[in-house]
């Protein structure tokens, strides 16, 4: 085998091998105070994750690239994290639902018709028990399914969020869809 061919042949291993990571992280940020004011995301969620490739890093559109039966982990967390001088915590967002879209239809609200992975929902509830060394957090995990047509999937985001002084809980949509890529295995 010649050192081209060699190297060619890492280089086809290399990026199969890092986007078959058994998991994927998507983190959402929440700027409780201005969401919960406006009652809107716009301007109040950033995104990020730990996929090879995805576009849109710190936005509210983030592509995720991920492969066909890879596991993804929707996390969300409010920005602000630590203990309030008068010894409240901060106002916690929680995902109600992942809603995929009809990219086909033209209309981006219709929801998608065809199963686009297996949900498993929130498994292993958030630690109630908050102090400054324990993360709190809600997340939401699937699994994409390993016959996803490969392409590009949009969603929306039906957030829960706590609002300050009431028990009523305000529901958001995202109004900028983030997507992800599904690569054939």
């Amino acid at each position: 085998m010649s050192t081209s061919t060699v190297g060619e042949a890492v280089e086809q291993k290399q990026n199969p091998g890092q986007l078959n990571s058994v998991q994927l992280n998507i983190v959402t940020l929440i700027d409780m105070e201005r969401a919960t004011e406006t009652g809107s995301l716009s301007e109040s969620m950033f995104m990020m994750d730990n996929s090879i490739g995805g576009d849109g890093q710190g936005t509210n559109h983030l592509q995720t690239f991920c492969k066909q039966g890879q596991v993804l982990n929707w996390i969300v967390r409010p920005i602000d994290m630590d203990k309030r001088l008068d010894n409240t915590w901060p106002l916690m967002p929680k995902i109600n639902s992942i809603v995929f879209l009809d990219t086909e239809s033209g209309d981006e609200e219709d929801v998608a018709e065809r199963k686009i992975f297996t949900e498993l929902k929130i498994y292993g509830a958030p630690d109630r028990m908050r102090d400054k060394f324990t993360p709190v957090y809600y997340y939401w995990a699937g699994t994409v399914l390993s016959t996803a047509k490969p392409g590009l999937y949009r969603y929306r985001l039906v957030l829960e969020l706590e609002q300050r002084g009431t028990q009523e809980k305000l529901y958001l949509n995202t109004e900028e869809h983030p997507s992800i890529r599904v690569l054939g295995v």
